[in-house]
């Protein structure tokens, strides 16, 4: 089944690179068009440089990204340090107490979901992807899958 997803995403970017090399924005536009996505970033960590980002779909996650860099806080912050951070619904309280700036901030910006996934190579750390989403909620492996 995994392998199953990993092909039908390595499709989607091959045939949004129209015969060229694939590019960042062709996986993260086949992230957007498979996971049901809004915004994505990518952002690396380096010695020198504590975050740096180096991809964003648009403004709006720039802006996400700029806000979580200027505060320090969020899941993309998190999930550098500790693994996945999968968050269904800012709004929750939980999720308010934790982030008291950026998830007030986020959902202002009409973004309710985030999913943050650490970028690694066995046990160096290189970064993270965020993936934002307008809509609350899972995000689910169905929209992965070829029908």
């Amino acid at each position: 089944m995994i392998m199953d997803r990993k092909m039908r995403l390595w499709s989607v970017v091959v045939e949004l690179a129209h015969g060229r090399t694939a590019t960042i924005d062709n996986v993260v536009a086949a992230m957007l068009t498979l996971a049901g996505i809004d915004a994505a970033a990518i952002v690396v960590t380096l010695t020198t440089t504590p975050r740096e980002t180096l991809y964003t779909s648009d403004g709006l996650a720039d802006a996400l990204e700029d806000l979580a860099l200027t505060i320090g806080e969020g899941p993309s912050t998190e999930a550098i340090a500790n693994g996945p951070s999968l968050i269904a619904d800012l709004d929750d309280a939980q999720f308010l107490t934790r982030w008291p700036a950026f998830a007030p901030a986020a959902i202002r910006c009409g973004i309710h979901a985030v999913f943050a996934l650490p970028l690694r190579v066995g046990g160096v750390r290189l970064g993270v992807m965020d993936l934002y989403r307008r809509a609350p909620g899972l995000w689910r492996a169905s929209r992965w899958q070829t029908h």
